[in-house]
């Protein structure tokens, strides 16, 4: 059987003789692995072509297209995968959302917050470790805390207006919180005695 192509694609020659249904089989299986293959989400992806073999590509109703990177396990790289909508952010007791909504958003290993966290009772927010809100489970760090600069309100006496956003990693065992807990360190130190809002506005990885 002849080949022909890049894909070396068998088709019958000249010397081969007139097999139609097998030959065209054979043509099948040989494109095949070439084509886009079609399914509802990444669940089906995973369930139906777990044992594809390498550089296939997949796409969801979505618009989401992966190849797979592995001739063995069900391994893939992400080629286009539509943005995920904002979640809320949950706020831990006696905390709540200053003007800007609190919220996060992870896109592959990188999770994203954004929002102003205030005190329910109007006081200021105290200068450090305090924990004012907690991430979702999937956006919890698994290898080092997560940690980027905040801002905050330059009422009062504060002067300097900015800050530490810490996210507890999984391997934490502190009395400031558990895996997840969202802390707060001003930069202010004892200038002030607090600030009246927090924005945690940032990003951190999770791997």
């Amino acid at each position: 059987m002849a080949t022909v192509g890049r894909a070396k694609l068998r088709i019958p020659s000249g010397a081969d003789a007139p097999v139609g249904p097998g030959a065209l089989y054979e043509l099948g299986e040989d494109v095949d692995p070439h084509l886009i293959q079609h399914v509802a989400d990444q669940a089906e992806r995973d369930a139906t072509f777990a044992d594809a073999p390498l550089h296939t590509f997949v796409s969801a109703e979505d618009g989401s297209l992966w190849v797979k990177t592995s001739a063995t396990a069900n391994t893939w790289a992400t080629i286009y995968e539509p943005l995920p909508a904002w979640r809320p952010l949950e706020l831990l007791g006696g905390y709540q959302e200053d003007t800007y909504t609190p919220q996060v958003r992870r896109i592959g290993k990188q999770v994203w917050l954004r929002g102003r966290i205030a005190r329910t009772d109007g006081t200021v927010i105290p200068n450090g470790g305090i924990g004012i809100a907690k991430v979702p489970a999937d956006c919890i760090p698994q290898e080092e805390i997560g940690a980027y600069a905040g801002t905050s309100s330059l009422a009062g006496d504060v002067v300097i207006g900015t800050g530490k956003v810490e996210i507890l990693d999984v391997g934490t065992a502190s009395s400031l919180g558990n895996p997840g807990t969202v802390l707060w360190w001003s930069q202010d130190g004892a200038t002030a005695a607090g600030t009246p809002w927090v924005n945690v506005s940032g990003s951190y990885w999770i791997d």
